[in-house]
């Protein structure tokens, strides 16, 4: 089984806090906003290339 670890975790709920109350502040489409956004997708591709990798690994 593949587990997140608990601080990537708190890293990511961080980081999409942080985008919510940005679109709040200065809507979705400001710099600001999309800039976190991005951010975000990093932090979740991350994830999913290690979730991935963790896959074929096991078949292997």
């Amino acid at each position: 089984m593949i587990e997140v670890s608990i601080l990537k975790y708190n890293e990511i709920e961080k980081k999409r806090m942080q985008m919510f109350l940005l679109a709040q502040k200065y809507g979705m489409t400001s710099e600001r906003t999309i800039r976190c956004s991005q951010e975000l997708d990093e932090l979740l591709n991350d994830i999913q290339h290690n979730v991935s990798s963790s896959v074929i690994s096991t078949i292997r």
